[in-house]
């Protein structure tokens, strides 16, 4: 079994910096709050530790943000999740791995499908309501996707996500592709 992904460190480290600057609190009263040692705070501010979930979301909560705020990067207009890839964080009390693909919004509203897809034609889209986002995780299969100038590929258990008011397409690449089609709709 390979080993698993390091926690994103480098995003979480620049994530708490951030939001402790935004709420303008210390190092010392962000720990007091969120329960933790001072020292385990200083470390993963600098990008090192291994935090769990139940650190991170006791941060968030002390920093009034979720959970997704810190772990997850700074998005592209086309982001691609290749299967094990991804921001995972362990538990401490659980064999639980918590793999952030998408956080969501307040504001939008989202409809779930399950596409299947054969090889052949393919499945031009054109542009739907403004600000609408598309987010695709195959199940089976290959499957060519996204806005026609940046078209991804993708296989089993890799996430792309784009912006569904451009014009955009699925093309099978194998037989029984299917995936699951995330529609966020502002």
């Amino acid at each position: 079994m390979p080993a698993e992904p390091a926690p994103p460190l480098a995003t979480i480290a620049a994530a708490l910096r951030r939001e402790r600057d935004r709420v303008g609190i210390s190092l010392t009263e962000l720990a007091r709050r969120a329960g933790i040692a001072k020292s385990t705070l200083s470390q993963l501010e600098a990008g090192t530790g291994n935090p769990s979930v139940e650190t991170l979301w006791a941060l968030g909560v002390a920093l009034g943000v979720p959970f997704s705020r810190l772990v997850e990067p700074p998005q592209a207009s086309v982001r691609v999740i290749r299967a094990g890839d991804g921001p995972r964080v362990r538990s401490e009390h659980a064999d639980f791995t918590g793999t952030l693909l998408s956080a969501g919004s307040a504001h939008a509203r989202r409809d779930v499908y399950l596409i299947d897809l054969e090889p052949g034609a393919v499945r031009t889209a054109e542009a739907h309501t403004p600000r609408s986002v598309e987010h695709v995780v195959v199940a089976a299969g290959r499957l060519r996707v996204g806005p026609e100038e940046d078209l991804v590929e993708l296989g089993p258990g890799d996430y792309a996500t784009f912006p569904g008011d451009a014009p955009h397409r699925y093309e099978a690449l194998l037989p029984g592709t299917f995936a699951v089609l995330v529609m966020e709709h502002p």
